[in-house]
């Protein structure tokens, strides 16, 4: 019996550990922090051996195949042990796609793949079985063991692909790629780039690859190094023969001289960039032969992804909107760029090395005043504080939306979009959005 053994007790170590379990693994989960009740009593039901607040070095190192939650850096002193063994360090898409003969559609970037997944997900649903995992909902391993769709949407982080072996999406998607987790990866750009280009590495030219052709960074490293898969860009400002372009309002998908346009007039969310994530996810449904009708309609009733420019509430003419999941410049950026009236800005967090030059244009046109939300503040101080009149600092979140209550005026908007991580001051980015909600709910 090979024995698996699991790091990290959360939704993918957990689903890992079941899957493990029924394929016959002597399955073992070690979490240094405490595991959640529901997943300790999830793991107590099934019999699977767990420890939590500490790694037992006796009880890892005798592994076959470890597999680790993807918010463990390499750098960790167990982990350059455990591959110094020679075990195998897999991460939860590799262990779990073996398991399955599905269609696998993989989306990875920097910004952009929750909600492509989520939107591609929806135009698949109208017309296949299909599920949506990875970075988002079940566990993939989980879904595989209970439901074993014959297709399945993955939302794909960089850590993830970094800890693949054999694991190939027949469609693999890249949103864009901009500087971002840059302390896992040695502040090397380039090094991150490899890592997401890593989902299309094990594909062949009977597989596909969808990308923006109006990103540099994805074309450029194209060019240096080519896939075996065949390309399908989309761009809003290139003719495309093969793939999706935008002409006149309407986006044109070409795919083997069969060609399907959809008018960008009814699109249910808003922003270029939003109008690239329909194109990368309309490129995939019709792929997969699904109607231009439901494709049609499905983005025309799409509700949009919770945390992501997400309007919570007009109070007073105030529009208040939750960009949350906005952990980097890049996703902060179309926040603003999106803004149509003059906006209090609510942004910070841990820094992942930030450049925040690329948002002085819009700061200089769109944003009245600043709330700085985190512990340490000095940077924005520094980029920001000469471009507004109004930059304040607060640690709490009530008194941030108390501040921001004070400064608009009707027809303004108060935007939460911190371009940076939340593990400061809160439990993760959903926990910081439902506090903003509540915040705003409370007023």
């Amino acid at each position: 019996m090979k024995r698996l053994v699991v790091l990290g007790g959360g939704e993918s170590g957990v689903g890992t550990a079941l899957l493990g379990k029924a394929k016959r693994f002597d399955v073992f989960v070690s979490d240094k922090g405490p595991i959640k009740e529901k997943y300790k009593h999830v793991l107590i039901h099934n019999e699977i051996e767990f420890e939590d607040g500490k790694h037992s070095e006796e009880k890892i190192l005798n592994a076959d195949i470890v597999m680790k939650s993807p918010g463990i850096p390499d750098k960790v002193a167990l982990i350059k042990q455990i591959r110094a063994q020679g075990i195998a360090v897999v991460s939860e898409i590799e262990f779990a796609a073996q398991y399955t003969n599905a269609t696998l559609v993989g989306i990875t970037g920097s910004n952009g793949k929750t909600t492509t997944a989520t939107l591609t997900h929806h135009l698949l649903k109208q017309d296949i079985k299909v599920g949506l995992a990875g970075n988002i909902g079940d566990s993939f391993a989980k879904q595989i063991l209970e439901q074993d769709y014959p297709n399945y949407v993955l939302e794909i982080s960089s850590f993830q692909l970094d800890d693949i072996i054999d694991f190939k999406p027949h469609i693999a998607v890249l949103t864009n790629i901009t500087p971002d987790h840059l302390d896992r990866y040695d502040y090397q750009f380039e090094r991150y780039i490899a890592s997401k280009f890593r989902i299309a590495e094990n594909q062949t030219q009977d597989d596909y690859f969808i990308y923006d052709a109006d990103d540099e960074v994805i074309t450029n490293w194209l060019k240096a190094n080519p896939v075996q898969s065949t390309l399908l860009p989309f761009s809003l400002t290139k003719t495309i023969e093969n793939g999706a372009y935008l002409d006149n309002n309407n986006i044109k998908i070409t795919i083997d001289n069969n060609q399907i346009i959809m008018p960008t007039a009814n699109l249910a969310l808003e922003g270029k960039h939003n109008i690239k994530n329909a194109m990368a996810a309309s490129t995939v449904a019709h792929l997969l032969k699904i109607r231009k009708q439901t494709i049609r309609e499905s983005l025309e009733n799409f509700q949009g992804v919770e945390h992501r420019l997400e309007h919570v509430l007009k109070i007073n003419k105030v529009q208040y909107i939750n960009d949350s999941k906005a952990t980097n410049v890049n996703a902060t950026y179309y926040a603003l760029e999106s803004m149509d009236a003059p906006t209090v800005w609510i942004v910070g967090g841990v820094d992942k090395g930030n450049n925040y030059q690329e948002l002085f244009q819009f700061v200089n046109e769109k944003v009245k005043a600043i709330i700085c939300l985190g512990t340490d503040n000095e940077k924005l101080l520094e980029s920001f504080g000469g471009m507004v009149d109004v930059i304040v600092e607060t640690q709490f979140m009530s008194e941030a939306v108390k501040i921001a209550y004070k400064i608009a005026e009707a027809g303004e908007n108060v935007l939460l979009s911190p371009a940076c991580a939340s593990f400061d001051l809160f439990e993760n980015y959903e926990d910081r959005g439902r506090q903003f909600k509540d915040a705003v709910r409370n007023l």
